[in-house]
C-alpha cells in the first residue's frame, strides 16, 4: 500500500512539472525573439536575451529557487573571468575542509564544484552541494529571484573589458555544440555578425551594457551586500583581491593562515596555468546543459587584451565608443585603450 502511494505520487510530481513546463513554454512563445549568434533564437525576456533552455531555467528559478541563509552568489556576464572566480571562491570556502593538495578542484571542474542557478539547479534546489554556499550564474540582477534578493545573499559580481569579453565569448560559442541544433552549422558563428549583433546588444544575457550597469548600480547600493570586481584587476592583483573576496565572503584568512602563505597557495592552485594543465579540464566534455562543450574550450588564453589579435582598430574603437556612451555618468569605466 505505502509502494502505490508512493508511485501515484511520483506520477502527481511528473504531471505537476509538465504543466509547469508547458506554462514556461507558453512564456515564451509570447516573447520577441531574434536569431542568434548560431543556427538558435533567442528570446528577449525582462529586456534582456536568452536561449530558450536558459529562459526555461530562469523562470523556473525565479518560481522556484530557495536560497540558503549564507549563501553566496557568483555573477558575471558570460566569458568575463566566470570560471577563475568560481575557483577561487570555491577554494577560499573549503581551504578549512581539504588541504590544498587535496581540494576537489584538482579533479573537478570548477563549474561542476559551484553549479549554475539557472541550469544546473533551476528544477531542484537540492541537486547542490548543501556544504558549499556557492551558486553561479549568468542572470542580470534585475532578473535574479526574489528570494534571493529578499534573502540578502551576498553577491560576486566580475566583469570584463567588453572587447576581450566579446572575442572570448565568440570562440566559446564557436566551439560549442548546442542540443536540437545543427553542429555543423560553424559558419553561422560568423566573426563579423556576431560582432554587429553584441554592438546591438543581442548576445547571451546581453546586453552586456546594460547586464553590467544592474550589478554596478546595486553595488553602489549594497555596497556590504554585493562585491563588483573587474577581471583585469583581479589580474593585476591577485593576492590583494583575493584576501578581498574571501573577506567579503566571511571567510577571512587569519595572520597564522598568512604567515603560511595560503592565500599565495590558493592563488597557485587556480590559476589559469594549473588549472588548464589538470586532466580534468582538458579532456572530456560538459554535460547537462544546453550545449556541449569540450572542457578545454574554458581555458582558451585567460589573457586581458587578447582582442588586439582579433579585432580591427574601428572594430575596437566601436566597441569603446559605445562603452563610453553607455557608462556614461555612471562612474563605471574601463581603463584599457583601443589601440591595437
Amino acid at each position: 500500500m505505502e509502494f502505490s502511494s508512493t508511485k501515484s505520487n511520483e506520477k502527481e510530481d511528473h504531471r505537476s512539472d509538465l504543466k509547469t513546463l508547458n506554462l514556461y513554454n507558453e512564456i515564451i512563445s509570447t516573447l520577441p525573439k531574434r536569431n542568434g549568434w548560431k543556427s538558435d533564437e533567442v528570446y528577449q525576456y525582462q529586456g534582456f536575451w536568452h536561449t530558450f533552455f536558459y529562459l526555461e531555467g530562469l523562470l523556473s528559478a525565479q518560481q522556484h529557487f530557495k536560497p540558503q541563509t549564507n549563501d553566496i552568489i557568483l555573477s558575471s556576464f558570460p566569458k568575463s573571468g566566470t570560471t577563475w572566480l568560481k575557483a577561487l571562491s570555491f577554494a577560499i570556502v573549503t581551504r578549512s575542509s581539504f588541504d590544498i593538495s587535496a581540494n576537489p578542484l584538482l579533479t573537478t571542474m570548477p563549474h561542476e564544484c559551484v553549479l549554475s542557478l539557472e541550469s544546473d539547479l533551476a528544477h531542484n534546489s537540492f541537486h547542490r552541494n548543501q556544504d558549499t554556499p556557492l551558486i553561479g550564474t549568468h542572470v542580470p540582477y534585475t532578473s535574479l529571484p526574489k528570494s534571493i534578493i529578499d534573502s540578502r545573499c551576498k553577491i560576486i559580481y566580475i566583469c570584463r573589458d567588453p572587447k576581450d569579453t566579446f572575442v572570448s565569448l565568440w570562440h566559446f560559442l564557436y566551439n560549442a555544440s548546442f542540443k536540437g541544433v545543427d553542429s555543423s552549422a560553424k559558419e553561422d558563428a560568423d566573426f563579423e555578425k556576431a560582432f554587429e549583433l553584441f554592438c546591438d546588444g543581442v548576445s547571451y544575457y546581453g546586453p552586456y551594457w546594460n547586464h553590467v550597469l544592474g550589478y554596478w548600480k546595486a553595488s553602489l547600493e549594497s555596497p556590504e551586500r554585493i562585491l563588483f570586481l573587474k577581471y583585469e584587476d583581479l589580474k593585476n592583483e591577485t593576492l590583494f583581491y583575493v584576501k578581498k573576496i574571501a573577506e567579503f565572503m566571511g571567510y577571512p584568512f587569519s595572520l597564522e593562515e598568512e604567515d603560511k602563505r595560503m592565500v599565495q597557495k590558493i592563488v597557485d592552485l587556480c590559476s589559469f596555468q594549473n588549472l588548464s594543465r589538470l586532466e580534468v579540464n582538458k579532456s572530456g566534455q560538459l554535460h547537462g546543459r544546453a550545449y556541449l562543450i569540450e572542457k578545454n574550450a574554458f581555458f582558451r588564453k585567460g589573457e586581458a587584451g587578447d582582442w588586439k589579435n582579433y579585432l580591427t582598430p574601428m572594430m575596437a574603437a566601436r566597441l569603446d565608443q559605445i562603452t563610453e556612451q553607455k557608462l556614461r555618468s555612471s562612474g563605471l569605466t574601463f581603463n584599457v585603450g583601443s589601440k591595437v
